[in-house]
């Protein structure tokens, strides 16, 4: 029996125990290092499986790290849980209906991420008992990928420095293997300090502190035309100093995304985005509060893994359907706009016409960025990182919607996420059993990030708690 057979074998034989895992944090949706329930389902389920868990990692109460095995070469697993807001729904639905009483939902299935990621662990746990593989498996629960970076923090704290490859995945409509990178970001949240008045009595006594915010936006509305193309800009309002029209809002607050290729330029796109809230707090008469900047770095790929995790997939096939599964998906996929059907399509002509994926497709080296971020980045630098993705949700599917929701809870997901399992855990026995292959990823990040060392997008001193107590933002 090969090893893909093998690891395959251990993961159906722990299928229930996965989905359970799957469900349960689905079931209790918890936002960026709120996440209580999520994390002690999964430390419980790793330490059922004889993994020693290290709870509270890096200050964070919901970021833990469980270890099995001993000495080199030491496998990291990336775990995900959290949730986002504002994306209640009801599982297995083909209609947007919010379940009464919820807010949140895993519109990025992070439960699944989580869960495949555990499945792999304890595959490669098994298999390595069975043939006396020497090394380490460690599966590292990050919180708050969504809304506070917490694999950055536990970058800057030294949690990698030992490792010697990291791998993960994410959910998807396609069956893949993640070559693209992605865009640093850096997020803060202005606070501007008035005045309060009498906005009728004695409106020139006041400062408006909300009149701040909206110059702010509009300065950096017009600054968007002067930075580099590859830059996004973002922002939420998340204070406008209170619901009265008859008072000068005294206080008020807006949050920003600024992305970038690099942390590098991110920061001097930020900068510039400080000088816009210290003009508009000189044309109010307030004061500005200026952030310490956090979040995360652009993605670091590592093509010798990308190529070794393409070959497991490629011995493994992709997971298939039934019709029943197929039935649901044609439903649901019906809600999806024909834009967003072809904007995920993207030219790929043995997607069209189909619900669900049935398709590996071909491993392409490309210099492509995701315009979108993820805190993977950070290990990325650090440590060979490779990901791939699964078809756990419909062709045509955007992250962040109601779609990814509420197909995060059917067997279609459930299946899709234990083959992520699988070829992640083949890619690791493979790394073990050719251990030319690591030193050749190690190499090769040495080679990308020789001219350009890793710079933590933390401030110096920024702790995640600057971010927990503001509101709720996603990336």
């Amino acid at each position: 029996m090969s090893y893909t057979e093998r690891l395959s074998a251990i993961i159906e034989e722990k299928r229930d125990a996965i989905i359970e895992v799957s469900d349960g944090v689905w079931d209790h949706p918890e936002l960026g290092f709120r996440e209580e329930k999520s994390a002690e389902i999964l430390c419980a389920a790793l330490e059922k499986e004889g993994f020693h868990v290290e709870r509270t990692v890096g200050g964070m109460n919901t970021a833990f790290i469980g270890s099995y095995g001993s000495g080199t070469p030491i496998v990291a697993i990336l775990g995900e849980f959290d949730a986002l807001s504002g994306l209640s729904q009801v599982p297995g639905s083909t209609e947007k209906k919010a379940i009464p009483g919820d807010e949140n939902g895993h519109g990025c299935g992070h439960n699944l991420l989580g869960s495949g990621a555990l499945a792999a662990a304890v595959a490669l746990r098994y298999y390595m008992e069975e043939n006396n593989i020497a090394g380490t498996i460690r599966y590292y629960g990050c919180p708050a990928e969504e809304a506070g970076a917490g694999k950055t923090h536990l970058v800057r704290d030294g949690y990698f420095d030992d490792v010697d490859l990291a791998l993960t995945w994410h959910p998807s409509s396609h069956n893949k293997i993640w070559t693209e990178g992605s865009l640093a970001c850096l997020g803060g949240s202005y606070r501007f300090e008035g005045t309060s008045a009498h906005a009728a009595a004695s409106p020139h006594l006041g400062r408006s502190a909300l009149d701040a915010v909206e110059l702010m936006n509009v300065g950096v509305n017009y600054l968007r035309e002067h930075v580099i193309q590859e830059a996004r800009i973002h922002y939420a309002i998340t204070n406008a100093g209170g619901f009265s029209p008859n008072v000068v809002q005294p206080e008020a607050e807006v949050f920003y995304y600024i992305r970038a290729p690099r942390v590098k330029q991110a920061r001097e796109i930020m900068e510039r985005v400080n000088n816009v809230a210290r003009g508009a707090a000189l044309m109010t008469g307030t004061t500005a509060i200026i952030p310490r900047v956090s979040g995360l770095s652009d993605l670091v790929p590592n093509t010798t893994l990308q190529k070794l995790m393409f070959e497991q997939f490629e011995a493994l096939g992709v997971p298939t359907f039934d019709d029943k599964e197929q039935d649901f998906a044609e439903k649901l996929q019906a809600t999806l706009t024909e834009q967003e059907l072809q904007s995920d399509i993207n030219g790929i002509k043995a997607l069209q016409g189909k619900a669900i994926s049935d398709i590996l497709e071909p491993f392409e080296e490309t210099n492509a960025i995701m315009f979108g971020s993820t805190d993977v980045g950070d290990v990325s630098w650090k440590v060979p990182t490779a990901q791939c993705n699964t078809a756990t949700w419909v062709v045509g599917t955007p992250a962040h919607t109601w779609q990814a929701v509420s197909v995060g809870r059917t067997s279609q997901a459930h299946k899709a996420t234990l083959h992520a399992g699988k070829v992640i855990a083949a890619t690791a026995i493979a790394a073990l059993l050719n251990p030319e292959v690591i030193e050749q990823a190690k190499q090769e990040l040495a080679d990308r990030t020789d001219s350009d060392p890793y710079m933590s997008p933390l401030d110096p001193g920024y702790n995640f708690y600057d971010l927990y107590q503001k509101p709720k933002v996603e990336l």
